[in-house]
């Protein structure tokens, strides 16, 4: 297949079958529980994460993949299409190394091959859906320039809110950014939660309650979007009815035209920790 090459992380969390549908390729980050090291969506499923999560006594850590990592991959792609750009796009750079990462691995190259490298300052569903649509342009013929600029746009206009069960994890793990403030909430206060345009994690409001809280988020999207119409992706971890209920409202109430699932992974859950459920947005 020519064209643009599309190269990406396992924070993504797009489901192997959309991957496999258009040659994505995903550059794994790894998940460690004390000594034992796995590769996240890899050799250590979700299943078998969340249940070490709930009942390991110390948090698990992540690290990003080498800079050698990335190159072998651009090296591999270069060789096997010389003829195509490679577009690579992560995690935010304020939550993960990645990006960083991946600009020294395209360094490496030393003019080997044509290769980009962008901050999507974003994660989880929010890089993938970036990722997906610059599939889904490199599929139908179009340029590098063409998907940056496409690319961009969808990443202004995308919206994240997640919920989730306690700030312990995010917490743990250092990845509390702007939420900070939330902590010392009485009980059942359950905060919403966003990625920034600066790509940290930012909280949007506290709300008594889940369905009160599932319901804000809700209002939010009908503030941001009206009628226009939209696709989303629900996400989760664990709980997915907890996600499809959340889902289910917004169907009732906005202007969904697609709708996608996908179970959120070990990297992002490690954050996240269990019982987070989130809605990715962006317009048709």
């Amino acid at each position: 297949m020519s064209g643009v090459k599309i190269v990406t992380d396992s924070t993504a969390d797009i489901p192997k079958r959309v991957r496999e549908q258009y040659g994505i390729e995903m550059i794994p980050l790894k998940v460690m529980f004390g000594e034992e090291s796995y590769l996240d969506g890899i050799s250590l499923t979700n299943d078998q994460f969340y249940g070490r999560l709930v009942s390991s006594a110390t948090l698990p850590t992540t690290s990003q993949p080498s800079p050698m990592e990335f190159t072998e991959t651009y090296q591999r792609l270069s060789k096997q299409y010389p003829d195509s750009p490679i577009l690579s796009i992560h995690i935010s750079s304020a939550l993960s190394g990645t990006y960083q990462s991946a600009v020294l691995g395209s360094t490496l190259m030393e003019e080997q091959g044509d290769v980009t490298v962008l901050d999507s300052k974003t994660v989880s569903y929010g890089l993938g859906m970036l990722v997906v649509k610059a599939a889904e342009m490199a599929a139908a013929g179009a340029s590098k320039d063409e998907i940056v600029a496409a690319v961009e746009a969808m990443a202004r206009d995308k919206k994240i809110y997640f919920l989730v069960d306690t700030l312990e994890y995010l917490q743990k793990g250092g990845r509390i950014g702007k939420a900070a403030a939330l902590f010392g909430s009485i009980l059942n206060i359950k905060p919403i939660l966003t990625i920034d345009p600066e790509g940290e994690v930012s909280a949007v409001d506290k709300v008594r309650g889940t369905k009160k809280a599932m319901q804000r988020i809700i209002d939010l999207l009908k503030d941001e979007y009206g009628s226009d119409p939209l696709d989303m992706t629900v996400g989760w971890t664990r709980k997915r009815e907890l996600a499809l209920e959340l889902a289910a409202l917004a169907q009732g109430q906005l202007n969904v035209r697609n709708i996608r699932q996908t179970e959120i992974g070990a990297v992002i859950g490690t954050h996240a920790g269990p019982g987070a459920a989130a809605l990715f947005i962006t317009r048709v």
